[in-house]
C-alpha cells in the first residue's frame, strides 16, 4: 500500500436510523406540545406558552442525544488508525495494535491492542453488512503492510 491509502468509514444504517428517529423525535414533541392547552388534570394550574415551548425544547434535546449515534468513524492510513466511538475519540500508531477482530456475532469490529485490551471499533457495525467487511479488511491490509515494512525494516538492519 502507499503512503497515500487511507481508509475511511462511517456506518450507514445507524446514521439513517437515528435521523429519522430525531426528525420524528421533534415532530412527536412539537405535536403534544400543541395539544398542551387548558387545565392541567387536577384542574388547579393551566398549561402556558412556556410549558409548550419546554416541550418542544425537551424533543429538540432528545433529537441531538440520538444524533450521538452518528458520530461513529474510523480513519487508517500508513501512520496508524483515528477511531471515534460515541463517546471517546482515539489516535494509535499501528505499532500498539496487535490486530484488527471482527468476531462472529460481534456487533462491531475491535482493535487488540498489544497490552491485551480491545477498542471497540463502533463505525465498523455488523449491521452494515458488506461495507463492514470492506471496512475490516481495508483495516487489516493496511495493518499487514505496516507489518510487512516493520519486517523490512529490520532485515535490513541485520548485518549478513
Amino acid at each position: 500500500m502507499s503512503d497515500t491509502d487511507v481508509v475511511r468509514v462511517r456506518p450507514r444504517r445507524i446514521r439513517l436510523v437515528c435521523w429519522v428517529s430525531a426528525v420524528l423525535l421533534v415532530v412527536v414533541f412539537a405535536l403534544v406540545a400543541t395539544t398542551l392547552t387548558g387545565p392541567t388534570g387536577n384542574g388547579y394550574g393551566t398549561f402556558q406558552r412556556g410549558d409548550q415551548l419546554a416541550m418542544i425544547g425537551l424533543g429538540i434535546m432528545f433529537a441531538l442525544g440520538t444524533l450521538l449515534f452518528t458520530r461513529p468513524r474510523v480513519e487508517a492510513d500508513v501512520r496508524g488508525v483515528r477511531v471515534r466511538n460515541i463517546i471517546g475519540s482515539y489516535e494509535l500508531p499501528w505499532e500498539v495494535v496487535r490486530g484488527v477482530r471482527f468476531d462472529r456475532g460481534a456487533p462491531w469490529a475491535a482493535l487488540e491492542l498489544h497490552d491485551d485490551d480491545l477498542l471497540p471499533v463502533v463505525a465498523l457495525q455488523a449491521a452494515d453488512k458488506q461495507l463492514a467487511v470492506d471496512g475490516v479488511r481495508a483495516l487489516r491490509r493496511l495493518h499487514q503492510a505496516h507489518l510487512a515494512a516493520l519486517a523490512e525494516r529490520a532485515a535490513g538492519r541485520r548485518p549478513s
